[in-house]
């Protein structure tokens, strides 16, 4: 066979996934302004080009001036059809791109108040998601099975820390629990969380597939979270932990023992020895080969998110010195997520041609990362379905593949997308790699 290059339209084109993706991380910045206005919330500029010199930076000075964008994004969020139609609208921004299995994560407390509950909160972002899953599943090409389906789940995220002014919720809760320690009032948060969502999910369907845990992580560690995972464990819930992002292996060790995370929420500084602080550790460099290890026998995959981890950490400096090279060499199992696709200005699309252009993978390895996303999913349902949907993905990522060689091989222009999914922006050279086998369905 011909050799393949890599190219943003293949890329564009090929059935993708994300599995880190923050809801009040992704609204259109048109919808943000609108709403504002419907809802009174003062924003710095009121156009697109105003909020992107302003707040959506392209870099950002360090993470506190990147999570500022939240308090914009959070505070336009708290009506059952703002929740509806932000969700409806982030599906459909993914399957322009090609993306065709999404799990949207969320903090519902920060958006419950007086009139609006835990369930009322998941309805709306599940008839938004719902909505346009069906929308999209009637198309000929999907219903004649050509294509395979766009599917999604819900993660619900629980914070290690929250204060005053964070939402009426918690402004509650801190309020009743005045004279207990603040880490335990976080704890307690976790656990209604994690009840809520068994619960919504077993008794209203919703599709809550996993439970993760965000916020800072120095200062506050996931073993306070212990209680709330052990919860969503004993019911079959998947479990995720945003980890390694801001500090160093303690506290991804912490994430693997006492929360059982199935998969791990950036993992940065998982190789990084120069972040343990733990004095009791005196081999770090042992310590961190046991680490990873334990991470990569158990197949615990890690949600990387480039273009956030660079804005949110600029002393990385250059992406050849982000440390997914690392975890590529030590053979873990990654997938590359945009984490906020509006704080970060990326798509899927985007965040793999970044990977493409400083990692040198072939065609053989972007499958295996892109299959391995929808293999490492929450999938909703049973396993068996899951395996059936992941077959689809395979079939279709190879016909996907083999129509672009073609192209390429007769020297024809690439294969016409689909008017809904543009291309994306600042395209990489195209990268031309041997072949390699074709990927086994594990």
């Amino acid at each position: 066979m011909s050799e393949l290059a890599i190219t943003p339209e293949l890329l564009r084109d090929l059935p993708k996934s994300d599995l880190h993706m923050h809801l009040d991380g992704s609204l259109r910045l048109d919808t943000l302004i609108e709403l504002s206005k419907s809802y009174n919330v003062e924003l710095p500029a009121y156009t697109e080009e105003g909020l992107r010199e302003k707040v959506f930076k392209k870099t950002y000075r360090d993470l506190p001036e990147y999570l500022q964008g939240f308090h914009y994004t959070t505070a336009v969020l708290q009506s059952e059809s703002a929740l509806e139609r932000v969700a409806y609208e982030l599906a459909e921004d993914n399957q322009a791109e090609g993306v065709r299995y999404i799990e949207v994560r969320f903090a519902p407390q920060l958006h419950i108040h007086s009139h609006m509950n835990a369930a009322s909160v998941l309805r709306s972002v599940n008839r938004g998601l719902r909505r346009s899953r069906d929308k999209f599943n009637r198309r000929p090409e999907v219903v004649s099975g050509v294509e395979p389906p766009f599917e999604y789940g819900i993660i619900v995220c629980a914070m290690r820390m929250f204060d005053r002014g964070f939402s009426e919720y918690y402004d509650d809760l801190l309020r009743v629990h005045r004279h207990t320690p603040k880490r335990r009032v976080f704890a307690m948060a976790s656990m209604e969380l994690a009840q809520a969502a068994v619960r919504v999910r077993d008794e209203l369907g919703i599709p809550i597939v996993g439970f993760d845990l965000a916020g800072q992580e120095e200062g506050y560690p996931a073993e306070d979270h212990r209680e709330a995972y052990q919860y969503a464990h004993k019911n079959f819930m998947m479990k995720t932990v945003h980890a390694g992002e801001a500090y160093g292996p303690e506290s991804i060790f912490q994430a693997i023992t006492d929360l059982h995370a199935d998969r791990l929420g950036h993992g940065f500084y998982l190789t990084d020895t120069s972040m343990i602080t733990d004095p009791t550790i005196r081999d770090r460099d042992a310590y961190v080969d046991a680490l990873v290890q334990y991470i990569a026998d158990r197949r615990i995959t890690v949600e990387v998110c480039l273009t956030s981890n660079m804005q949110t950490n600029p002393s990385i400096g250059d992406l050849s010195n982000h440390t997914f090279r690392k975890m590529r060499d030590r053979r873990l199992s990654v997938t590359f997520c945009t984490d906020n696709r509006l704080m970060s200005n990326t798509t899927v699309t985007k965040e793999l041609e970044l990977a493409m252009r400083f990692s040198g993978q072939d065609p053989y390895l972007l499958k295996h990362t892109i299959i391995y996303g929808f293999k490492r999913s929450f999938f909703p349902g049973s396993y068996l379905n899951k395996r059936k949907y992941v077959r689809r993905i395979i079939d279709y990522y190879d016909a996907v593949e083999k129509a672009h060689r073609e192209a390429q091989g007769a020297g024809h222009a690439q294969p016409e997308p689909r008017e809904s999914q543009p291309a994306s922006e600042a395209a990489p050279p195209p990268t031309t790699i041997s072949d390699r086998p074709p990927i086994s369905e594990v």
